[in-house]
This record gives C-alpha cells, structure tokens and sequence, in this order.
C-alpha cells in the first residue's frame, strides 16, 4: 500500500483524544439513598457492566472513525508505481515504404497507427518518433491527430539513433516513469546493433502477410549507336517462380515497349529492350504485378545524348589520349603553349597539362581562374620543366611545392582501392599485372595530398590535391618513353578516363533518395537567380554552389517520392532528373526479434500493439483505497449514533 498523501498520517495522533474521554469522562454514580437498598444491590452490578461495555463500542466506533477519515485523506492505493510520478511512453513508429504493405488486418502503417490510438491510456503523456518527424510531450488527443494523418515516407532512421534521442529526453526528466516502444517491421536491421548495454524497450514488430516481392533493382544502358540503344533493365525476384509477368517501358506517356518474362524462385535476371534513339528519353519502367511491395513496380530514368564533356590538352600531342577520350563522351582538344585559345579555357571542364616545359605567366593566370570557378586540373610534368614557374604556379593554386628531380628508377606499385578515385573501377584487387617504371620522378610537399598511386617505396606517383573549388591531379612523372612505360600499363585507361568522367558529373540515367547527389548543370545564372526542382507534386530549391560554367547541386532529403523531376531556370526545364526509391526498402530480410531475448533480458518482444499496451496499463494502473476508507467512516458514525440512541444498559 502507497499513499498520495503520507503527511496526513501524523493525524493519527488525534486517536488520543477519544481515549482520553473515554479514561477521565466526567459523568459519575450517583447514590441515591432508599429505605432498603439490599434489593436492589444486584440490579445496580448489572447497570455499571452494560454501561462500561457501552462506552467500549463508542470509544471502538470513535476511534474507527478517525482512523478512517486520517485514511481517507491520505489517499492509500495499490499501485506498481507512485501516484505522483508521470509515466512518459516514448514510442518510435516505422512508417517506412516497407511499412506500407498489408498484413493480416490490413494496412500495416494505418492498422498500427489504429490500434495505438485504441489501447494507450489518457493518463499519460507520449513522444512520438517517426521517420520524418519528433513529435515531444504530447497528450493522447494530440497523439491521435498525428497518427491519424500519418502517412509512409522514403526517409529512414536507424534504431540506435531513435534509442539515443529518447535516452537523451529521459536523462532530463525527474519523478517520471519512462517506457519505450518500437514498432517496426525491422527489415534489414542486424541483431549485432542491440547489445547487453542496449537500454530496455518493448520490440512490437509488424508482420506482412504475404512475403513475396518483385522489384526493378537498376537499369543501364550499352550498344549505344546512332540508330538505337539497349536498355537493360535488373529484376530482382523474392520468393516463389513469377512466369509471364508484363513488363512496359514508357517515354513520358506514351508506350515504347512491351514484353513478358518468368523469373525463377529467388533471382535477379536482366531483360534487354532495343529502343530507338531520342534527343531527349523521359522513361518510366512499369511492372503489372501484385506482390508485397508497390512501391517498387515502377522505376525512373533520364537520357539525354548530347551531354559531353570538354577537354583541353596544352603541351604535347600524344595519341594515348585521343584513343580514351572518345567522341562519344568528350570534347578533346589539343594545342601548344603558344597556340592556345586563351578564351575557350573557362569553357573546359578539365585542363590537362601535358609536358609542359615552362608555364607561361598569361596561361597560369587563367589555369589559376579556371580552378577558382571549379575546373579541375592535370598536371604532368616535363622531365626538364622550370620548378620555379611550376611552383609558382603552385605557390598560387595554394596546392604545395614540387621537390627537384629525383633519378631513381622505381616501380609503380601500389594502387588505393580505397579512394573515392576508384570507386567502381575494380571488383577485386589486382595483383597480377606487369608493374611500369619510371627513370625519374618529381616529388610533392603538400598537405592536402592524398595517394591515388604509389611507388614500391610509398611514395605517390598520382596524388590527388583538394583545392577550395577543385581539384588537381599531380603526376610525378613524366610519361614520356624514354622516362616511362605507364601508358603502355593496362592502369593508363581508367586513370585518364576517370580525370575526365569527374571533371563533370554528367546526369546519371537515375538518382536514389534520401541519398546524396552531387550534379552538375551546364547553365549560368545571375546572382539573384537560383535553380528549382519541381514536378507536379512538389517544388523544392536544392543546396546549389555556382562556378564560371556549371552549378552543381546537392540533394539529400528532397525529393521524398519517386519520378521524373525538371531542373527549373526562370521557369524553363534545362534538364530533367531521375528519382527512385532505395533498393535496401525492397527487400524482404527481417530481423528476429527473438534473438533480442539472448543479447538483453531487459528486452521484450511481441508481434501486437494491443496486448503490450493493455499490459502496460495494467502493471501502471492505480487502484485507490479511499473510497472504502470514507464508507468505513460513515458505518462508523452511522453505528456510533445507533448505539447511543437505542442501547439503553
């Protein structure tokens, strides 16, 4: 037993008082004297013993009495907690796309959302967490507006992150109860993310009813010609055989192709469409199917076939470059130190020089311009250059200092699978290939460097130097033959081709959200002007940096739903871009929540909203006494009356 009010207690001293009547009571015997008193000796016994036990039931009633109103007033309960302590439930409510599927009782998300608002208690006060927003002490009725408008978003939120936030909010809080509760359907989470030091919660996972999936996982593109293209689309199947399934590839509205395929029990396949060049391809991928997510039945992709990239070579002519920077993709261009086209350098996206001896200062102004507003720079050096033009040059682009010629004749050796530069470039380490040479090298004192390419002592041979705006790439050696045997290496191509594909991040055929994009748009703006992002949904103005010839934008949490979006300059569509859902949403992988039980005792779990929170209610229902404490009072008046009215002693 609790009490609400314990310093009412101290009132059971007034117990005293009726005892004390009942010891010192003022009335006496009176004798009255008769003319023979032996007869009535015996009567006058009789009359003191009922008298004295009448005053016994008066002091009980009266004591009851006192008892039970102290009682009364001080609130006793049953209860596993104290009446003044707050319980704070802390609930975190996946409204992921996966989310938004159906399950034995219907939609998941909205039959959650339902039963939430059926079983928690009016009492207490919530916090709510969902993908997309925090919602901080709330009562019920704001609980329920909310979750009656809760709709499935293509944001996430990782679980140790949603457990940190509400251990952070329960640090702060004083004489509050706090309980937490997950409801997920804990796809693609790693029981390894839950530990023996993971604070306690309740895990309620949501079930779908049928586990069953086909999605388009990606789509590229090759055989690439002047009449037509292969379109390859990548179809993921989960669970059982599919056979002839309908799939449709649109361009804007209007239909383009249309097969049907059968994929085989847990397998991804490829379908080809041959279609006709366009200018410009708006394409939607659609698949008719019901299966247990929707979400991925269509997917989005952008083509635009006159998108190059600009290229400018100063110094010697070498072949090798012309054999990898294709016409299809690049704009190259070769001239001398002396013929240059001053003019056309803020039009590259990549300037490349190439053995130059001596750098004039006219030219390394406007290489110094050009890096300034974003293009990025090659350098390769002639084996007798003049280090005092390079390094100031150098001095200038605040990139380092380059070290005198060093003859020694080492092997290239080491290649950074790690760096960004080769993300995509290798599926595995090679380590089999014919290892070039270089005769001599000039070294490089920078801070910024960072190794694309080693020596076999370590040194870099490609060194990538972040500038403010750009980027500058430092070749050690010269790649002349007589110096070295790099451009016959099999390394020569994806390095040169690679200094060109990230001069310009041309648009990709498909963008993912809530992932971020960095893309560059070949426009110029005015000061006051931004670009906008829009279809017929939404409209949103993306985190966008402005150089001589491009913007490059970024985006990460706009857009929130897939489809074809239209990058705006004064109300006129300069590109359009593709968006599609993550493919990790698509996938059927669950966590089971009964592995918790073995990392953390403090864990529970179950598959209904209903029962955990009737139980909650249940262990934190109070059950209060004072209402039997008052009616005991008034039996004890109600006896204390009757008494003194009809027990005559």
């Amino acid at each position: 037993m609790q009490f609400k009010n314990p310093e009412v207690l101290y009132f059971l001293a007034l117990l005293i008082i009726p005892i004390l009547v009942h010891l010192f009571q003022l009335q006496k015997f009176v004798k009255v004297p008769f003319t023979n008193v032996a007869f009535l000796q015996k009567i006058v016994q009789q009359n003191r013993k009922s008298f004295r036990l009448k005053k016994w039931l008066i002091l009980t009633t009266r004591l009851l009495l006192i008892f039970a109103i102290v009682f009364a007033f001080s609130q006793p309960y049953f209860s596993n907690n104290k009446s003044n302590t707050k319980q704070h439930n802390f609930i975190y409510l996946d409204n992921s796309l996966s989310t938004n599927t159906k399950g034995k009782k219907g939609n998941l998300l909205q039959i959650s959302a339902k039963e939430i608002i059926e079983n928690v208690s009016i009492k207490d006060v919530y916090s709510l967490q969902t993908n997309s927003n925090f919602y901080d002490n709330i009562s019920k009725n704001e609980l329920k507006n909310i979750l009656l408008n809760i709709k499935e978003t293509s944001k996430k939120i990782k679980l140790p992150s949603v457990l940190l936030k509400f251990k952070q909010k329960t640090q702060s809080q004083r004489n509050t109860s706090n309980k937490v509760f997950l409801i997920s359907d804990f796809q693609n989470n790693y029981v390894n993310k839950f530990t023996n030091v993971t604070p306690a919660f309740s895990a309620i996972k949501l079930e779908p009813s049928i586990k069953n999936n086909l999605s388009i996982d990606s789509v590229y593109i090759n055989n690439n010609n002047t009449s037509n293209f292969t379109l390859n689309v990548v179809i993921k199947n989960q669970g059982k055989e599919k056979n002839s399934i309908p799939i449709a590839v649109y361009n804007n509205s209007k239909l383009i192709s249309k097969l049907s395929s059968s994929f085989e029990k847990n397998t991804q396949k490829t379908i080809p469409f041959k279609i006709q060049n366009q200018q410009e391809f708006n394409g939607k991928i659609e698949i008719t199917f019901s299966d247990t997510f929707s979400f991925d039945n269509s997917f989005y992709f952008t083509l635009k076939n006159n998108q190059k990239i600009n290229i400018l070579s100063i110094g010697n002519n070498t072949n090798f470059l012309s054999k990898i920077y294709n016409k299809e993709e690049f704009n190259l261009t070769k001239s001398t130190v002396h013929n240059t086209n001053y003019n056309s350098i803020l039009k590259q996206q990549l300037i490349i020089l190439n053995e130059v001896k001596n750098i004039p200062e006219i030219l390394a102004n406007k290489i110094i311009e050009f890096s300034k507003n974003g293009g990025n720079l090659v350098i390769i050096p002639n084996e007798n250059l003049n280090l005092i033009s390079y390094n100031s040059l150098f001095k200038k682009l605040n990139a380092g200092k380059i070290l005198p010629k060093k003859i020694d004749s080492l092997k290239i050796t080491n290649i950074n699978y790690k760096h960004p530069f080769f993300q995509n470039v290798f599926s595995k380490k090679v380590t089999n290939f014919q290892y070039p040479i270089v005769q001599s090298h000039f070294p490089i004192l920078s801070k910024k460097v960072s190794k694309i390419i080693s020596f076999e002592n370590n040194t870099p041979f490609i060194s990538k130097i972040k500038n403010n705006r750009s980027t500058i790439y430092w070749i050690a050696s010269s790649l002349n033959r007589k110096n070295s045997n790099f451009i016959k290496s099999p390394l020569i191509v994806p390095v040169f081709y690679n200094f060109g594909k990230l001069s310009f991040k041309n648009t990709q055929l498909f963008y993912r959200i809530n992932k971020e994009n960095k893309i560059d748009i070949e426009t110029i703006t005015k000061n006051d002007k931004v670009l906008r992002i829009t279809n017929a949904e939404n409209s949103f103005i993306p985190l966008q940096q402005k150089y001589q010839n491009k913007i490059t934008i970024t985006t990460k949490n706009q857009p929130l739903k897939n489809g074809i979006y239209h990058v705006l300059k004064d109300n006129d569509t300069i590109q359009n871009l593709a968006f599609n859902y993550p493919k990790s949403e698509s996938l059927l992988n669950y966590l089971n929540i009964n592995e918790l039980k073995k990392r953390n005792k403090d864990i529970t779990v179950s598959t209904s909203i209903k029962d955990v929170f009737e139980k909650v209610n249940k262990k934190n229902e109070v059950h209060w006494l004072w209402k039997w404490f008052l009616a005991l009072a008034i039996v004890s008046l109600f006896l204390e009356i009757l008494i003194l009215k009809f027990y005559k002693p």
